[in-house]
């Protein structure tokens, strides 16, 4: 070692800093780049990614490969400062060459290094698979694998598999938050009909169905002119038909089966009872991811929600679960029904048949969600009585006022954000 020139000296400790930044880097890069885009681009064909992902599907040889080299050129690096330092300044110098070594290594082959490789893992990931794969089933064996089998050893006894792959799995709020911060790559709107698809599973069928006495339907005990009449001017396609009360279903009717029945001058009771169809129940609580998937495998469109004794609560269809994910489609005139209307002082003038999904979701409020669906529900929840019209009182952040009572329901209130004043408004009731 003493016949090598000073000057070489320095140039092999230059490469070696220069080897120990490119294991630095590429352990950042490789352990930090996006699994789900390597594993994109390795089924397109990508080559580099294939081998990466190679790699990546044993960690423990890869660090071990990576560890060794970037501890033998740091330790080299070591070994020729110390010999440089000699020739130059003497025993006194030492001390003061390990100080520059270890800041010279901390910011050129350390910090430096992997702040590049986390910034763009693949830049520095997909180069560094293409030397290491090859180096790696060279020295594997005689260098890599004892300390792979010394590691492994130590991780049994931590309690830790080595050969259990990692299999990296998002949650549906991780994968809501992959979607939002898409950016431009995916569109507002389809971001928010993707997000709307991850919601089906909070959202079940009370939360949109019809309620039971705002179904249309068609009694079968009406007189058989009025019936005609019915469907003849009936907004719907598809109809419930029960015998006098609609816990008695018997099935579902599409009108367009109907008409031909006109068209061909046999409408009555006998031709009617071959075109309808047996009913379909859905019970209540049924999630509607779920149910979209039950409406896929029955090839149905329409269903009954019914409770724990088999009553109907309402009904739901296909295009309802449909509009929680693409947002309001329909033509149908009823479907455009306004809920609530905004007077001159900011408040809103709201049905008690309204849905506080609706309201939250077009108004922005945040009236709660976890028990009673409508207006009317939450209020006589919240009262514990049927209130008399011109009743105000605080509910959460907002002033209730009813307007309406009818048949013992609350037919339209009142509401408005509550301000700092009515905050301490000893007329209104706190809860």
């Amino acid at each position: 070692m003493n016949e090598i020139p000073t000057s070489v000296l320095i140039i092999a400790l230059v490469i070696l800093i220069f080897l120990s930044a490119c294991f630095s880097g590429s352990e950042t890069g490789l352990m930090s780049i996006n699994r789900y885009r390597l594993r994109h681009l390795a089924k397109s064909g990508h080559r580099n990614a294939v081998r990466a992902q190679r790699l990546l599907d044993k960690p423990d040889r890869l660090i071990g490969l990576i560890l060794l080299g970037n501890n033998f050129v740091n330790i080299a690096a070591s070994f020729i400062t110390t010999i440089i330092t000699q020739r130059l300044w003497g025993d006194a110098g030492l001390a003061a060459a390990a100080g520059i070594l270890t800041l010279v290594i901390l910011i050129f082959a350390e910090v430096t290094p992997k702040t590049v490789a986390a910034l763009s893992p693949e830049r520095v990931a997909f180069p560094a698979a293409l030397i290491y794969e090859p180096l790696l089933k060279v020295i594997y064996y005689p260098l890599v694998w004892p300390v792979s089998i010394v590691t492994s050893l130590i991780l049994k006894v931590l309690g830790v598999s080595v050969h259990q792959r990692s299999h990296q799995t998002l949650s549906s709020d991780e994968l809501r938050t992959v979607v939002n911060e898409a950016g431009a790559l995916i569109p507002q709107k389809h971001q928010t009909m993707l997000t709307n698809i991850l919601d089906l599973e909070k959202v079940t069928v009370d939360d949109i169905m019809i309620p039971r006495h705002e179904i249309t339907g068609i009694n079968l005990d009406m007189d058989w002119e009025d019936l005609r009449d019915q469907i003849i001017s009936c907004q719907r396609t598809r109809l419930p038909v029960y015998h006098s009360d609609i816990n008695q279903t018997i099935g579902f009717l599409h009108v367009r089966n109907v008409l031909k029945l006109f068209f061909m001058d046999q409408f009555n009771a006998e031709s009617l009872q071959t075109i309808i169809r047996e009913p379909y129940f859905i019970p209540e609580g049924t999630p509607l991811n779920k149910q979209l998937l039950n409406f896929q495998a029955e090839k149905r469109r329409i269903g009954l929600v019914v409770d724990e004794y088999g009553e109907i609560r309402g009904l739901v269809t296909l295009e309802d679960i449909l509009e929680e994910i693409v947002g309001e489609f329909t033509t149908d005139p009823i479907s455009r029904e306004v809920d609530y209307y905004q007077d001159a002082d900011g408040s809103y003038l709201i049905n008690g048949t309204a849905t506080i999904r609706d309201l939250n979701r077009y108004l922005g409020w945040e009236l709660r969600t976890n028990g009673p669906k409508t207006i009317n529900g939450l209020i006589m929840e919240y009262l514990e009585d049927i209130p008399e019209a011109g009743t105000s009182f605080r509910l959460d952040t907002f002033i209730v006022e009813i307007v309406q009572i009818k048949d013992n329901t609350v037919k339209v209130a009142r509401i408005k954000q509550a301000t700092a004043d009515a905050n301490t408004d000893p007329a209104l009731p706190q809860e």
